[in-house]
């Protein structure tokens, strides 16, 4: 058989509410020649059914289950089946625009040079109710690692192409900096070619509550300050004197007013009055509560 153009890694864990809107997303591409890998990394709740139910409908769907090991062991484990020379992630609560792969797969057909592409992406919340462009995004390989090496947040994990030659070259992804794996993979690939973002919204990433950034900031700075030393001395670079600041942790009301002031100034206004409704029930006497709930009813 022929190795297929494009090979998709897509890791889940307990997530079968949004699986299937997932897997959908990835069989309706314009661009048809794939494999899909999902790895199954120990789930306890119907994820398993839901792909052994694609996986007997669509002869590209590849499901390897086995006892859960974390993310870092899962992604490692759909790379090694991986046939492609190129690689795209996927996530099993995200959606990929039809497009996505076919407009990824031509801009590295013609920038040899670029070993991961992203795209810019639009951010919904659990419900999939769309709360805005993803405020981030850079696009040129100075602005992304620059971003990497602060902290930023300037690709979308799930988001992107890679090729797997180069993948390969540095080492996969590395379990010393599980909760950060990504980063610690885009900064080690930067050094060995070129990082972009298509400007194109191919992408819709879920926003949640139990997410990592929200769940375990302090695990997150931690990783973040010792990847920055590490890869200043990897790459022969003096020590950073910049003063980072910690990630802040936020509880579930602040969470919910940040995400309604992003609707808001986006435009999408229904969003933002349900999570400005969601920080008045959960912080009802913060002055910051009645200020977002009286501008997303006006809505502006």
């Amino acid at each position: 058989m022929n190795s297929p153009g494009l090979s998709v890694v897509m890791p889940v864990y307990n997530c079968q509410r949004h699986l299937s809107a997932a897997l959908e997303s990835v069989l309706a591409q314009t661009f048809h020649d794939f494999e899909l890998i999902v790895v199954d990394d120990g789930s306890q709740d119907k994820t398993l059914k839901i792909l052994r139910q694609f996986e007997k409908k669509d002869s590209r769907i590849r499901v390897l289950s086995r006892p859960n090991t974390g993310i870092v062991g899962a992604l490692n484990d759909g790379l090694a089946m991986a046939q492609a020379d190129l690689v795209a992630r996927m996530d099993g609560d995200d959606v990929c625009l039809p497009e996505r792969f076919e407009r990824q797969i031509e801009y590295m057909e013609r920038h040899p040079e670029c070993v991961l592409l992203g795209s810019q992406v639009l951010l919904i919340d659990d419900e999939g109710s769309p709360i805005c462009p993803h405020p981030q995004t850079r696009y040129t390989h100075e602005e992304i690692d620059g971003d990497h090496l602060g902290t930023g947040w300037p690709v979308v994990h799930p988001s992107i192409m890679m090729r797997k030659a180069a993948i390969e070259r540095v080492g996969r992804y590395r379990e010393q900096y599980k909760w950060l794996e990504d980063l610690d993979l885009f900064l080690r690939l930067a050094e060995i070619g070129k990082l972009a973002n298509l400007k194109e919204t191919l992408f819709q990433y879920r926003l949640h509550l139990a997410s990592v950034c929200h769940t375990r900031p302090d695990v997150q700075t931690r990783l973040r300050r010792q990847m920055r030393e590490e890869t200043y001395s990897r790459r022969g670079l003096p020590a950073d004197s910049r003063n980072h600041p910690d990630a802040a942790t936020q509880s579930a009301g602040e969470i919910h007013r940040m995400w309604a002031w992003w609707a808001l100034k986006a435009g999408n206004v229904s969003t933002a009055r349900k999570h400005a409704l969601a920080t008045f029930l959960r912080l009802p006497w913060s002055p910051h509560s009645w200020r977002v709930v009286a501008c997303a009813v006006r809505g502006y």
